[in-house]
């Protein structure tokens, strides 16, 4: 699956899941929304992106190195980022125009999303480096969670063996 695909796929999917009406707030969209870093600052910076700021930015281009997971699928983008991309797409219509020109005609998607996160950084980089934090203590919670489940089935099994080992055998 490409990353292309991926993006039409999950932006069609948040327009049909969204059938609430614009008037009414929609509190966990908003929630959502602050959590990936679409503030009123980042769409009005967003806005004034225009072809020239994609085609002129000074980036190398990596050749056709891909980035990928051990199932061999394409992964240019974190988690966050990718879901980021895609809400900001849904928010954001002229950036939606702008990917649609731009790409593939002029640049690849993984470059004009790499040229996007260079110039939003400013904007979404403590945003993105609260996520990781909580992933890191979801995960130590739950690695917490876990251990004593453990312990308490290796206690429960040690004990039946040695009421095994304690028992008279049978002849």
């Amino acid at each position: 699956m490409n990353l292309s695909s991926w993006f039409r796929r999950s932006v069609s999917r948040n327009s049909k899941n969204n059938k609430n009406p614009p008037d009414q707030p929609q509190p966990h969209h908003q929630e959502q929304e602050e959590l990936l870093g679409i503030t009123q600052q980042l769409i009005d910076h967003v806005k004034s992106f225009t072809l020239e700021t994609f085609k002129n930015f000074p980036i190398q281009d990596d050749g056709d190195i891909e980035a990928q997971t051990s199932y061999n699928v394409r992964k240019d983008l974190s988690d966050w980022q990718e879901r980021h991309a895609v809400l900001v797409l849904s928010k954001v219509k002229e950036l939606s125009q702008l990917r649609f020109k731009l790409c593939p005609r002029h640049l690849k998607e993984e470059k004009f999303w790499r040229i996007y996160f260079m110039l939003v950084n400013s904007y979404v980089a403590e945003y993105e480096l609260h996520a990781i934090q909580r992933a890191k203590l979801q995960s130590i919670a739950m690695k917490d969670e876990k251990t004593p489940d453990t312990c308490a089935y290796e206690v429960e099994m040690a004990e039946r063996n040695q009421a095994d080992s304690v028992a008279p055998s049978t002849p």
